[in-house]
């Protein structure tokens, strides 16, 4: 084999790697997860401003969406903005918000994971298909409260994994497996 059949072996060898390379990423970040910034103060004390998560997808084609499911949807108000907000009404449910309190169908919403009570005063029943958010920081979001409720259409997946930043510093918790929360409000209207 001389230098030049040599060389082009080489310069094949790498381009077919970095097709294949490209083509695991493409498929991975169109089909499994994507990355996605905390952008804002929405969502504290549990994400903070600057953190890098992955939002898986795949979920969501085998099971419903739950209550306590934090997912990132596209803006109803803006495109090609994303917002990151937890599920609290599912499709068919009423959703009131009376003395700064969360009600799903006249039940009370136990919310533990914020530290905000909710403002407004507002009623709504859910069509199928349809979702309430709200951001775990009530005073500093944007949700379904302003814009109403959002469609499944909408959703690019659930947050999964909090990877940056790795160490636990004063705003962040650090690299992190984002859990759903237990409510004390069943998913499905028959378990009342």
């Amino acid at each position: 084999m001389d230098i030049r059949q040599t060389l082009w072996a080489v310069i094949r060898e790498i381009i077919q790697t970095a097709l294949v390379s490209l083509a695991i990423f493409l498929f991975v970040y169109v089909f499994l997860v994507q990355p996605h910034r905390v952008k804002g103060e929405s969502m504290l004390p549990n994400f903070s401003d600057g953190e890098l998560l992955l939002t898986e997808k795949v979920s969501y084609y085998f099971s419903k969406p739950a209550r306590g499911d934090v997912i990132v949807f596209e803006a109803p108000n803006a495109h090609k903005v994303d917002f990151i907000k937890r599920i609290v009404g599912l499709p068919g449910e009423t959703v009131s918000i009376e003395n700064e309190t969360v009600e799903i169908n006249g039940h009370p919403l136990s919310e533990n994971y914020t530290n905000s009570a909710t403002q407004g005063n507002s009623t709504i029943t859910l069509d199928q298909n349809q979702y309430f958010v709200l951001g775990d920081n009530r005073n500093s979001s944007s949700d379904s409260r302003s814009f109403g409720p959002i469609n499944k259409s909408s959703f690019r997946g659930r947050a999964w994994l909090v990877y940056w930043p790795i160490i636990k510093t004063g705003g962040s918790m650090g690299v992190r497996f984002v859990s759903k929360r237990e409510y004390s409000i069943p998913d499905t209207l028959n378990d009342f």
